[in-house]
């Protein structure tokens, strides 16, 4: 009676487990497709509700997987095998975490371009000083937007830490090195976010026959999510090298919880293909409306001649005030968003810990005494 229960028990929370992921990732999805006045699809306000959901999805995943469970049940076939692979997964999440929040510097970067438009632009009456000023922040705005991702390939390596700030005695900062070589933050010039989310991808397999109903499956779930989230992450954010990323990876037709991911994946997908092929810095939906902006901006300053057109200036200054808005979103949300990437990193990196140190004391306890 015991261990059917404790069967049952399980398989019951396997399946609110299933249910919680599917409802979460229904409701970003349906918040990009039925109300208009919700968070358009990767911007940023969309990225930190897709943050959230994988912190909690990340939690009920750990409590699903761990909790009262002895240390032997979680080393055994088939998990002896798909746990290593799931936090060899969460170290490469860590170097898209590490990629990702750079990526954010340069939005940031782009942002101030902007804030030296709008304000060029918003005093009336507009003179030709004025128009030189903002054409020329446009100009270094649009080249950054077309050309990020070669800049960020070919630059020169650069670095960045979640850790925390101020000093620390060497010895800790050894420790901390030798047992956890990507807390280190830095980005390879040879380091690929495409190839990064492939790697992460290549081996994620969902279990099949008895698998299906065991502890396999959320070992799967939570590798699949993991996955998703950092591609999309990828895909908004401006990162090194992203070369092949609309190539996404597979996600089974069949399993109830995969289909708003699915649904959504092939949104992002679509829109990869379309901006590929100008090269564009990246998805992010402010971005894109930004992009569209400085080049209409830059048409008015390259035909500028003073005084202008009543029509023309007042098509202009609808746009730099929609110009000016973006700057604010991204005033408001760019550093949470920035925090919340960081809370992930350390997320990530606590329950990995807790996974091995679960793992090893499994060892332990399998090893025969002398």
């Amino acid at each position: 009676m015991s261990m059917d229960g404790s069967h049952d028990q399980e398989l019951e929370d396997l399946e609110l487990f299933q249910r919680h992921v599917g409802d979460r990732f229904s409701d970003l999805l349906s918040s990009t497709t039925e109300d208009p006045s919700s968070d358009a699809l990767l911007s940023i306000a969309w990225l930190r509700k897709l943050l959230d959901e994988l912190l909690c999805c990340e939690a009920e995943f750990k409590a699903v997987l761990m909790m009262g469970r002895e240390p032997s049940q979680i080393s055994k076939p088939p998990l002896d095998r798909l746990l290593p692979e799931f936090l060899d997964r969460v170290v490469k999440s860590l170097d898209v975490c590490n990629a990702v929040a750079l990526g954010l510097d340069a939005v940031k970067n782009l942002q101030r371009l902007a804030e030296i438009a709008v304000a060029a632009l918003e005093p009336r009456p507009i003179g030709d000083g004025q128009v030189r000023r903002a054409k020329k922040a446009l100009n270094s705005l649009v080249t950054a937007m077309l050309h990020e991702d070669g800049n960020n390939a070919k630059g020169t390596e650069r670095s960045r830490s979640f850790g925390r700030r101020g000093g620390g005695n060497n010895a800790n900062k050894e420790r901390s090195a030798a047992s956890f070589r990507s807390m280190s933050w830095t980005m390879a010039r040879n380091w690929s976010a495409a190839k990064q989310i492939h790697a992460m991808s290549s081996n994620l397999q969902a279990p099949r026959g008895g698998e299906a109903s065991g502890l396999a499956s959320p070992v799967y779930i939570m590798g699949t999510i993991l996955v998703f989230v950092m591609w999309t992450l990828v895909a908004a954010i401006p990162c090194q090298e992203r070369n092949g990323l609309g190539t996404h990876f597979s996600l089974q037709r069949q399993l109830g919880w995969a289909q708003p991911m699915i649904g959504l994946q092939e949104k992002i997908a679509e829109e990869w293909k379309k901006k590929e092929k100008k090269g564009s810095v990246g998805l992010l939906e402010e971005m894109q409306k930004m992009e569209k902006l400085g080049q209409s901006l830059i048409e008015f300053a390259d035909s500028f001649q003073f005084p202008a057109e009543t029509e023309r200036l007042d098509e202009v200054k609808g746009q730099v005030e929609e110009l000016g808005e973006i700057c604010r979103k991204m005033e408001e949300g760019l550093e949470p968003l920035q925090q919340q990437i960081r809370e992930v990193f350390h997320r990530l990196v606590r329950s990995r810990t807790e996974f091995l140190l679960v793992l090893d004391q499994a060892g332990k306890l399998s090893t025969p005494a002398v």
